[in-house]
């Protein structure tokens, strides 16, 4: 995992963006920050399950999908399945050694409003 500082390359609201190998972070002090650098990590897992580029794929076609469902882009963003996993998950810094394979199906029905 390669951390990456990058103020102008995340959108206004977010703190992290994981492009497998990368996490970039808005913030240095971030990177210090377990619970922002764990959803990260998480996000990092699902993408290698997926292989990298499906993972974007099913990601922006979910999103898609949420905009319609919920007519407002936050709660699409927060309803997305592999966000509903890394958010659920960030504060167990452990998370990761216990996870199983394609956990983030487990969020795709539940609905958080």
């Amino acid at each position: 995992m390669f951390v990456i500082v990058a103020k102008y390359l995340i959108p206004k609201g977010y703190r992290g963006l994981t492009l497998f190998p990368f996490v970039f972070i808005k913030y240095r002090f971030d990177s210090d920050d377990k619970v922002v650098v764990n959803h990260e990590k998480i996000h990092l897992r699902q993408q290698l399950e997926l292989l990298v580029l499906p993972f974007f794929v099913w990601y922006f076609l979910e999103y898609a999908v949420r905009l319609l469902q919920y007519k407002n882009a936050n709660l699409a963003y927060r309803n997305i399945s592999f966000e509903r996993e890394a958010y659920a998950n960030e504060r167990q810094l452990d998370y990761l050694k216990t996870r199983p394979f394609f956990s983030f199906l487990n969020y795709l029905r539940e609905d958080r409003k």
